[in-house]
């Protein structure tokens, strides 16, 4: 028999029928916090944060607080006397037992003394009844023959985390632990030569610029499709696992992972996409594939590739995978596939948000990088000329909740793909992508100008050299005109732009 329920806090008890005994509770103790509140003027501001008037379990005592909380937000006096005034405003003057009931509470305490300690118990059983009613809610719909399962798991899900956000509190933490831990990363970064103080991101420039994926980041990177926004994620999921040994979580809710470790096999063996799917491999590349797969072989790379991943279901799977394998950075693709069942929206607007919101939440509570992938509205397509095809923060699409949460914006850019074969700098842009860093909390922003093997889905640097940044984010010359770039393609030095097959550009 499930749990009589009483979310409102009436004048009901509230009993657990299954064991026959009251919810957790400490009216005595809900007295003497009321009794230090009419006491102490400066009581109401240690406990605030603390208490709301559902935390009292007696509905005399959530009658009275809600009257002290009032005359406090309203700043007036509290004591025995303006709290009857002000339950007396309200009409709650005989629920709650009268002047009297008032005047024995105030007499149980003499100070207010250890009200924190005791406001704190008194959160706790809240937060126990909470529970009680969560799970007595989910039995009775578990017992229900006409509830889709997979509904209730999104429900019960949704519900849950509505209660862990509402009880995360943190506390203040005075500076001088915080300026230790500050100088131990200067110090940490002092020791590397190149300055890293994040996981490295595979190319020179970026890592200059942005000093490697960040611990609590959320990184969106963003692009039209066709822009090869997966690629340059498994790029990066390459460069950070298989080249510097960094675990990885990688949740694609896009492709299958057959199909994702096909475009990494392509991406590592050098071997284009296409032959990797109807396997017409010659000899050479067959010898390729058995020698550089084994780079691959035992990579920390864990994929996930669950369809419709809630944000709640996310949140679980990073923590089990943080928590056994050691992962330090995640990786979604996309943002927009994912959605925030069990709870209620009034548009798809406000559950992006909601997704945005709780992945930042994500990488702050693990203290990894959060690398997220998102679409990019059409507002691209219809702008004219170089500076209209390139992306802009608000083209990012659904939310602009998603601009606001993200510690780093990057766009995937490739001017070549709407017939732009040149900048405005005289940069060759052939087999060239842009990664604009259109957004970024910690440092500079600017482009970082990298190859484009669209045959192997891999982005790479064209070249060791890289331009400086100047102060405000700031690129000072040119990257690499169209005549260097041919001299470094006929030397070798960077490979040739991507090909195009008899059935249009070969697969990315």
């Amino acid at each position: 028999m499930p749990i009589n329920q009483n979310r409102n806090n009436n004048n009901k008890t509230q009993i657990d029928t299954n064991y026959a005994h009251l919810q957790p509770q400490a009216v005595e103790l809900e007295k003497v916090v009321l009794g230090a509140l009419m006491i102490d003027t400066d009581a109401f501001s240690v406990v605030s944060e603390m208490l709301k008037p559902q935390t009292f379990y007696d509905p005399r005592h959530q009658k009275i607080y809600e009257a002290i909380q009032t005359m406090n937000m309203e700043e007036r006096p509290v004591d025995i006397m303006t709290v009857t005034d002000e339950l007396t405003k309200m009409g709650a003057i005989e629920k709650i037992g009268g002047a009297g009931y008032l005047m024995e509470i105030s007499s149980q305490v003499a100070s207010a003394a250890h009200i924190e300690y005791h406001a704190r118990i008194l959160a706790q059983k809240y937060l126990q009844r909470q529970l009680i009613h969560y799970a007595g809610d989910i039995e009775t719909q578990a017992y229900d023959e006409g509830v889709d399962v997979d509904e209730l798991m999104q429900h019960a899900e949704g519900e849950l985390f509505q209660l862990s956000q509402g009880n995360m509190k943190q506390d203040y933490t005075q500076i001088d632990p915080v300026i230790k831990d500050a100088v131990d990363i200067l110090q940490r970064a002092a020791q590397n030569k190149g300055g890293l103080t994040g996981i490295p991101t595979g190319y020179q420039q970026m890592d200059d610029m942005t000093s490697g994926w960040q611990p609590s980041d959320l990184v969106i990177i963003a692009g039209r499709p066709a822009m090869g926004k997966t690629s340059f994620a498994l790029s990066i999921a390459k460069n950070v696992a298989v080249d510097h040994g960094v675990p990885i979580g990688f949740f694609s809710l896009e492709m299958n992972n057959v199909q994702l470790v096909n475009r990494l096999i392509s991406n590592v063996c050098e071997i284009s996409g296409k032959k990797i799917l109807n396997g017409q491999l010659d000899p050479s590349e067959w010898e390729r594939l058995d020698k550089k797969i084994r780079s691959l072989t035992g990579a920390p790379i864990y994929i996930d590739d669950t369809p419709g991943l809630s944000v709640f279901e996310l949140r679980t799977k990073a923590r089990r995978l943080v928590r056994e394998k050691g992962v330090k950075l995640l990786m979604i693709d996309y943002l927009q596939l994912m959605n925030a069942n069990g709870m209620k929206f009034g548009s798809r607007q406000e559950e992006v948000s909601t997704i945005s919101r709780s992945l930042k939440g994500l990488a702050k509570e693990l203290n990894i990088p959060v690398l997220a992938l998102s679409q990019l509205s059409r507002n691209v397509e219809n702008r004219e000329g170089l500076e209209g095809k390139r992306p802009q923060l608000s083209d990012l699409r659904e939310s602009g909740a998603i601009e606001q949460d993200a510690d780093m914006v990057l766009f995937v850019h490739r001017p070549e793909y709407y017939h732009i074969y040149q900048d405005e700098k005289g940069n060759d842009l052939h087999g060239m992508a842009q990664i604009i860093i259109a957004k970024h909390r910690k440092g500079a922003t600017g482009d970082v100008l990298l190859n484009f093997r669209g045959e192997f889905t891999r982005f790479q640097d064209p070249t060791d050299s890289y331009t400086p940044v100047q102060e405000g984010g700031e690129i000072m010359g040119s990257k690499m005109n169209g005549v260097a770039a041919e001299g470094m393609i006929a030397s070798g030095a960077i490979p040739p732009p991507p090909m195009t097959g008899p059935d249009g550009p070969l697969p990315f």
